[in-house]
């Protein structure tokens, strides 16, 4: 095995690299299907609850040391939905100090309100995990882009998906309508300003010239719909659901990622398109 028990990695969880402790280590069958065996390691992030620990494939974890810690950090700079700093004024007078004290308090009650509500686990399959570290390699390290249009586009493989249970289960519930039609609407919404690596912002300009009369679900496939999910814990945790709505939801959204894990030849690209070298340059500058 490559680590030991009680060795500090750093664990991919979804896109971007964390700080992790090794807690136990095993060798297990990865790929049932397959057969395919190899070593597995029980890791507990740093900084998160232990309800976070999981077991991780040897193809998750990378060595404690520089070039991988800089491989982290490039990673959390790239990735989308990176917060900005406010700007700061100066020259406020005592009663906007009272009333940023207020502000404060109200943010402060809010993130309290935050903190205390459950956890939202959404499990993304190892493959799908794997598919996700590709995409990050292959446009922010490869410069390549997903070829746009995408065939099949998200709007198309929710149609796939909701045909393919109508098929095997005769799945018509309000709840499910309401889920898929929720996935298209946060994707809609969430894709410019939160699905995006800053090598891709140009290509999403350029498209949208083409495209006006179509939505970003029309557009866009499989590779950024697998982002979406990787965000849906911190959507979800934002939003007034109740633990019954939240249970129902995440109940339906795992099982939309284990049909894209079934089908994922068909649903997501092995190759990506290289960008022009005058593409690349106005990205650049």
């Amino acid at each position: 095995m490559t680590f030991e028990a009680n060795e500090n990695v750093l664990c991919f969880h979804g896109p971007l690299l964390y700080e992790a402790k090794i807690l136990k280590t095993d060798w297990r069958v990865l790929d049932p299907p397959h057969g395919d065996e190899g070593p597995v390691y029980l890791v507990h992030y740093r900084g998160w609850k232990q309800t976070w620990d999981e077991w991780v494939p040897e193809s998750r974890a990378l060595k404690m040391n520089e070039a991988n810690l800089a491989k982290q950090a490039s990673l959390k700079e790239s990735y989308p939905g990176k917060k900005k700093a406010v700007p700061k004024t100066s020259g406020t007078t005592e009663s906007s100090d009272r009333g940023k004290k207020r502000a404060k308090d109200t943010s402060v009650d809010k993130e309290e309100e935050f903190t205390k509500r459950p956890e939202i686990k959404v499990p993304i399959p190892d493959s799908l995990k794997a598919q996700l570290v590709d995409d990050w390699e292959n446009i922010t390290k490869h410069q390549q882009l997903v070829p746009l249009p995408r065939t099949p586009n998200v709007v198309q493989i929710l149609d796939m998906y909701r045909d393919s249970k109508k098929e095997k289960k005769g799945k018509s519930d309000e709840i499910f309508q309401e889920v898929l039609s929720g996935i298209k609407t946060y994707f809609d919404k969430c894709l410019g300003n939160l699905l995006l690596y800053r090598f891709e912002r140009q290509q999403y300009v350029d498209i949208r010239k083409r495209n006006t009369g179509k939505e970003d679900s029309e557009i866009y496939g499989g590779e950024h719909l697998l982002r979406l999910f990787v965000q849906f814990p911190m959507l979800i945790a934002h939003t007034q659901m109740d633990q019954d709505s939240i249970n129902a939801l995440r109940e339906n959204l795992v099982d939309v990622l284990k049909w894209m894990q079934k089908n994922h030849k068909e649903l997501l690209l092995s190759e990506y398109e290289n960008a022009s070298p005058a593409y690349q340059s106005i990205v650049k500058s």
